[in-house]
């Protein structure tokens, strides 16, 4: 289980959520339930889809003191 900051974008049409840790992840709901719950949904896409592109590339991590 991770955690991901989101950024909430409200407008007269509902509200759309932004990941910006994951570039171009993103979703939107008319209410703020709905738009998190659809944000969670568009992370497990996007991370499927990272995984896949990754599936066959030498990948290391590395350590950040923030």
């Amino acid at each position: 289980m991770r955690r991901y900051k989101v950024v909430l974008h409200r407008t007269d049409e509902g509200i759309s959520v932004s990941v910006p840790s994951l570039p171009g992840c993103w979703s939107e709901g008319d209410t703020e339930e709905e738009a998190l719950a659809n944000i969670q949904d568009a992370i497990e896409d996007y991370l499927i889809a990272l995984d896949e592109q990754l599936r066959d590339a030498e990948v290391r991590e590395v350590e950040v003191a923030v």
